[in-house]
């Protein structure tokens, strides 16, 4: 892996092996819902928080999707908790018609902030944590957690059992969810299109 944590996700090599979510990949597709909820949004926002090591590759592939969409995208950089405050500020001065952010700590640990200023500034905003949409926000893309969490129970007890960690490779888990809030949307003024809720693994009520 690129952080160096494995030698290669096949063979991770020493006495570790794991499970791994997609993230950095879902940063176009995230855009491209959005797209398809607000075909008439012109301008987006990407919080963005630089000490985490998926953010560079995430931030590249969304402005390339953004520049194939037609969107301008505005890298909002959010270093701490004050931060966040800040970014939305400066997201009315940019007229913002939605918000794409990455799965950070920073972000997920702070869900609930982020989805309270979503609403009370009245912009639309996707996460890529299911928890997010559950928390108030308006929707979520993003891999499924109960799938992580499943694979890493199976090699867990596969360990236990006396299989070696460096014999295991690396699991993708692959399964990606999209959750909407309707309550939010509601709240927003927003319709969600019917070629979206029919995709929709959960919907909020």
């Amino acid at each position: 892996m690129a952080d160096g944590t494995v030698a290669s996700l096949n063979r991770p090599g020493g006495n570790v092996t794991g499970v791994t979510s997609l993230s950095v990949e879902l940063g176009p597709k995230q855009l491209q819902v959005l797209q398809e909820l607000l075909p008439k949004a012109h301008v987006v926002a990407a919080l963005i928080n630089p000490s985490s090591p998926n953010t560079e590759p995430w931030s590249k592939n969304v402005q390339a999707a953004a520049h194939t969409l037609g969107l301008q995208v505005h890298i909002l950089k959010v270093d701490t908790e004050q931060d966040i405050d800040t970014a939305f500020a400066t997201l009315l001065q940019l007229r913002a018609d939605a918000i794409v952010m990455p799965t950070t700590p920073l972000f997920t640990g702070r869900i609930a902030q982020l989805a309270t200023l979503t609403i009370r500034h009245a912009v639309p905003a996707i996460y890529g944590y299911g928890e997010f949409a559950r928390a108030g926000g308006l929707m979520s893309y993003g891999a499924s957690i109960a799938e992580a969490y499943r694979l890493v129970g199976s090699y867990a007890g596969r360990i236990l059992r006396g299989e070696k960690p460096s014999d295991l490779p690396v699991q993708q888990a692959t399964k990606v969810e999209l959750i909407v809030n309707l309550r939010t949307a509601k709240a927003l003024g927003i319709t969600f299109p019917l070629s979206l809720l029919a995709r929709a693994d959960e919907v909020i009520e």
